[in-house]
């Protein structure tokens, strides 16, 4: 799971893959550790977590 920071960036290669012919490549350096983030995300989205 990424970090909230990473996830950007995924979401966005996810979003400009389709864009780009097949040789093409998209390189995202991943960092942080997104378990971590989990509250936080949780608490704005209102959910509750086991």
């Amino acid at each position: 799971m990424p970090a909230m920071e990473s996830a950007h960036a995924l979401a966005y290669a996810a979003k400009l893959a389709p864009t780009l012919s097949r040789d093409k490549l998209i390189v995202i350096c991943l960092s942080g550790r997104g378990d971590k983030d989990m509250g936080i995300v949780a608490e704005k989205m209102e959910a509750k977590l086991p």
